[in-house]
């Protein structure tokens, strides 16, 4: 009985089976090498890009600068207190837009870093749950919304109100550019500084809790100092968006290149000059283009 139900079993030849095992598992492995390999190349290629892209706005501005400074001497240019490229009698003194430029950088910040460090207090120390959920999405809209918008309201709205205290005050100035500047740059420094105050240990504020300092003495002797460098890196980044804006000061500071610091005053950034070389008037490959 034994020997019929043998000799009717099929043979099992087991370095056959064992071959057929580690053939699907090469295959698979092999896939599983394929994909890694895919990935290892696309996230390398994210990274190149980038690094191509800022080595293509270095060599693009360091060539354009050196044709210009081969026409123009950089005392010249550094020293000079007009900026007249467009004009028969050339002047290319960057000093008025660099003025210009600090006026709304100088403006921008006395508005907006004390306005978002302190919401940014209030959210993190003294804002229940429920008023940070509603609160914080509504201070992000502001980022949000588009520069032209920004420059149209300081147009129609700040500066004639500014005109109902300053009568004297022109339609163009650096004033009214600057507060909605700062105004437009609150939610990045409110937002970035109630992320790095609210990541500071609870240990560290229920310590000061525990020894009786007051809510605001945790908040400014505790945490803030805790959570400085964020706080800073947040500063950073508004103050260079402030530097790098365009259609508000367009729009509200008006065009006019000017060696003050008066805010009263019309002015021109150094965007804004870009944007008005730049709008197709101007050969390419002129002096008045290289600026």
């Amino acid at each position: 009985m034994t020997e019929e139900t043998s000799s009717l079993a099929p043979e099992i030849v087991p370095d056959d089976a064992t071959e057929l095992v580690l053939g699907v598992a090469e295959k698979k492995f092999k896939w599983r090498d394929i994909k890694e390999k895919l990935i290892y190349a696309l996230l390398f290629g994210s990274v190149l890009i980038s690094v191509l892209t800022t080595i293509g706005i270095i060599l693009s501005l360091f060539t354009e600068t050196f044709s210009f400074f081969k026409e123009v001497p950089i005392s010249k240019f550094l020293t000079d207190t007009q900026w007249t490229p467009l004009f028969l009698d050339k002047h290319f003194g960057v000093l008025p837009l660099v003025a210009g430029t600090t006026i709304i950088l100088i403006g921008s910040s006395i508005v907006a870093l004390p306005l978002g460090l302190a919401s940014a207090i209030y959210l993190s120390m003294y804002a229940s749950p429920t008023v940070r959920r509603i609160v914080k999405p509504l201070l992000e809209i502001l980022a949000g919304i588009p520069t032209v918008v920004y420059g149209y309201f300081a147009l129609t709205f700040v500066t004639p109100l500014l005109k109902n205290f300053l009568p004297g005050l022109p339609t163009f100035n650096a004033l009214s550019a600057s507060i909605v500047v700062g105004i437009m740059i609150i939610p990045m420094v409110s937002s970035l500084s109630e992320d790095a105050l609210i990541s500071v240990p609870k240990t560290l504020k229920e310590a000061g809790f525990a020894l009786g300092a007051t809510r605001y003495e945790v908040a400014t002797k505790i945490v803030l100092p805790a959570g400085l460098s964020g706080v800073i890196a947040s500063f950073i980044l508004a103050i260079s968006r402030a530097v790098g804006e365009t259609m508000i000061v367009m729009l509200a500071a008006g065009s006019t290149p000017k060696f003050t610091l008066n805010p009263l005053e019309s002015i021109q950034t150094m965007t804004a000059s870009i944007v008005q070389i730049s709008m197709g008037d101007t050969p390419q490959g002129t002096i008045e283009y290289k600026t």
